[in-house]
């Protein structure tokens, strides 16, 4: 048997927000939406697993312990517009030969964005 990840879920207080936010920063669209309380976006053009956002009476502690690593073509300007849109920096990081800045989405969740190549 072979399994594959086909969504990828945040626990989050305003699931169609958050959902909303995620949709246009990956060029994906809402596919279902349950009465607001569970939101699943389906991948944009470039493919990814389905992004899920579940609606929870409050947020989880500490450090997400998932999170996603996103590719872009040109890193500092996926960067810039992410920010532009209310992601914030949380850290940069390098080792040889690999970059990656984390931020973290309107709610805390935090991602990484490196560049492709």
């Amino acid at each position: 048997m072979t399994m594959r990840a086909a969504m990828v879920t945040f626990d989050c207080r305003d699931a169609r927000s958050l959902a909303d936010w995620w949709a246009r920063q990956t060029g994906g669209e809402i596919q279902a939406d349950h009465d607001g309380w569970f939101v699943m976006v389906a991948p944009g053009p470039d493919g990814g697993p389905t992004l899920a956002f579940q609606q929870v009476a409050e947020p989880t502690p500490g450090k997400n312990r998932v999170h996603l690593d996103l590719i872009a073509p040109d890193r500092d300007l996926e960067v810039d517009r992410l920010l532009g849109e209310g992601a914030l920096e949380v850290a940069r990081h390098e080792t040889p030969g690999f970059t990656w800045v984390v931020l973290s989405d309107p709610e805390g969740n935090q991602f990484c964005v490196s560049q492709a190549g």
